[in-house]
Order: structure tokens, then sequence, then C-alpha cells
């Protein structure tokens, strides 16, 4: 394959993020967009020279290399299912879904099929990640605070909970999936809400919410999310092992041990380059350094998912792990009927 023809679902902030991205790529070809609103489309589409296709099921017809899904986490699942069917591979931007059902049902489709997928967790491809990583190896985190301090992001949706899932799940992940992979995963968490909304109008999430996790190796940890401020304040981890500290942040990573205290910057615009520059390799066959597949995204959802959960009723939240926390195989030998049907998601 010398040139990958990509197809984008959705056309909202993130949708034109990729697209400005992938048509930087002299070996990309940016096929075409389809949106629920065909206004949306036409202007990401037009921008680019690609076409705009009605629905999900012409997108496909039109056969893409690969396909992207930008939507609102409560849109998720129609058009992975329909990608899936048609054997396409498949770039989701996280959140997966608003849901586990939903994150689980898309997870064994595609390992039944077998399909090339990525997770826009883009945090992974800081350089400063790796920094990190080599720096705990061999030393057991003790504890992890994470947090994510913010405002209200200026889209209808977002702060409803059954569109979103609140900050922890649409916000938050990020900081979960670095927690997830520098720390390891966590058996149980219990969080609190603040149980007042921000002030915009159809409001129902939670203003703040504070949890504590434990994890499997042992350590614990915190996570703060907030969005009641006019600015996005802080979103980042701390990390303390034995003669260790470390603040890790999508800017920079900070490390205090024996030899002082020193900072070493990050390229947080790099990282979401190298994020669509690996699954278009993938895809290829000329890369794999696919660091998010779907299977990895939906463990760092069912632990976004279980923070809300806590916080939403009172009560601690045990989750699996091992063989357990994988996702199981689809049932049926086929993709459900419905991901046939012609699929329009939002933007």
């Amino acid at each position: 394959m010398r040139t990958c023809r990509v197809g984008l679902v959705g056309a909202g902030g993130v949708a034109q993020r990729h697209a400005r991205v992938l048509t930087g790529f002299e070996d990309v070809e940016l096929l075409g967009v389809t949106d629920v609103a065909p206004d949306a489309a036409e202007a990401l589409a037009g921008a680019h020279g690609a076409r705009t296709f009605r629905d999900v099921a012409e997108l496909l017809a039109a056969g893409p290399d690969a396909v992207y899904v930008c939507v609102p986490p409560f849109a998720h699942g129609p058009a992975e299912e329909a990608v899936i069917a048609a054997g396409v591979p498949l770039f989701v931007e996280k959140p997966v879904a608003v849901d586990l059902e939903t994150a689980e049902r898309i997870a064994a489709l595609v390992e039944r099929r077998g399909l090339l997928t990525a997770v826009g967790h883009h945090w992974r491809y800081l350089h400063v990640v790796e920094e990190a990583r080599q720096l705990l190896a061999g030393r057991p985190v003790r504890m992890v605070n994470g947090s994510w301090l913010d405002k209200v992001p200026p889209v209808p949706w977002w702060a409803r909970r059954d569109r979103s899932g609140g900050p922890v799940v649409e916000q938050a992940a990020h900081v979960l999936d670095l927690v997830r992979l520098l720390v390891g995963e966590a058996t149980e968490v219990t969080a609190y809400g603040d149980g007042n909304p921000p002030p915009v109008e159809g409001a129902d999430i939670d203003s703040v919410t504070a949890a504590t996790l434990r994890f499997a190796s042992g350590a614990v940890g915190t996570l703060a999310a907030a969005c009641v401020l006019g600015w996005k304040h802080r979103a980042g981890l701390e990390i303390l092992a034995d003669g260790l500290a470390l603040s890790l942040a999508e800017d920079g990573l900070t490390i205090c041990d024996a030899d002082g205290e020193r900072h070493l910057p990050a390229d947080p615009d790099g990282a979401r380059v190298a994020v669509d520059r690996a699954f278009v390799d993938a895809v290829r066959g000329i890369g794999e350094d696919v660091r998010v597949p779907y299977a990895e995204a939906m463990l760092t959802q069912r632990l976004a998912l279980a923070v809300a959960e806590s916080a939403r009723t009172g009560r601690s939240v045990a989750l699996p792990t091992g063989p357990a926390a994988r996702p199981t195989p689809a049932v049926a030998d086929a993709v459900p009927a419905e991901a046939q049907r012609e699929v329009t998601v939002d933007a």
C-alpha cells in the first residue's frame, strides 16, 4: 500500500485536528468525511479537498484503507460496528464510549475479527512518559496522585452525564490511562462527587470528584477531577517510589531524586502527530508502534467508569484483574445485524 486512504466519521474539533495531521503526511489521502451535521462534514471535507458522504455505509462503500471514528462519547457504537463488519482498520477517539457495555461489545467484535485498531490516547507517545517508565523500572510505585482540574468545554452535550460520562470519563481518561501504564491495574476504587452540577444549562454531572484507588501491586492513589474553572489548571499525575518523585503532565516531566530536581519538557503536538503516524504505518504494514489498541483502551474505560459509578452510588467498586479483565469474545459468529444498517452519528 503506497497511499493510505482514510475516512473520517465526525467533523468536530478532534476530527479537524486529525484531518490536519493526516493530510500533512505524504502517504495519506483523506478520502472523505461523514457527519450527522452535513454542513460540518462539507466544511471539513472542503478544507482538505475530500469528499462528503451521507453516512458511514456510503463512506465504507468507497473503500477506505482505514476509518477514524471521532464522535462524542454517547455516539460511539454503531459506527465502530459498521467498520468492524467491513473489516477496515479502525482508529477511535477517546473515550471509547459513555458506558462499559458498548466498549466491551466493540472490544469483543474487534478481538473476534482480529482487526487492527488504535485509540487516541496520545499521551502514551510523549517521550517523557517513556523516560518515566525507565526511571520506575525496578522501583515499586508506592503512591500516585492524578488530577484533571479544568473548565466545562463549550459543547452542549458535555455537561450531561448520559452524553459525556462527566469529567472523569471524558477528560481524566488520559490521566487514568497513564496511571495504568506506570502503576499497574487498580483493584478497587472509592469515589465521591459533590452532587452539584456546574452552572451550565442542563448540567447534571458533578462539578468535582475525588477518588481513592488501590492497585494490585499494593500501591495506593487518588484522583481529583473538576470542571469549575475558566481555564485548564492542572492535568497530570504525581508518582512516589522509593527515593523518587515524578511529576508528569502533557507539557513535561519533573524528576526529584538523590541527584536533585530536574525538568524535561515534552512535545504534546508531536505526540498528537505520533499517534496518527503510528496507526498509518501499521495500516500500511511498515510499522508496529500502536501503543493503545482498542482492548487496552477498554481497560482504561473500565477504570474511569468504576470511579464514576462509585461517585454516583457512594459504594466502593472492585475491578477484575488478569484474564478476567480482557474482553469476552462475542457469542455470535457474525457482527450483529444492526451493524449492517446505515449508520449516522453525532460529531
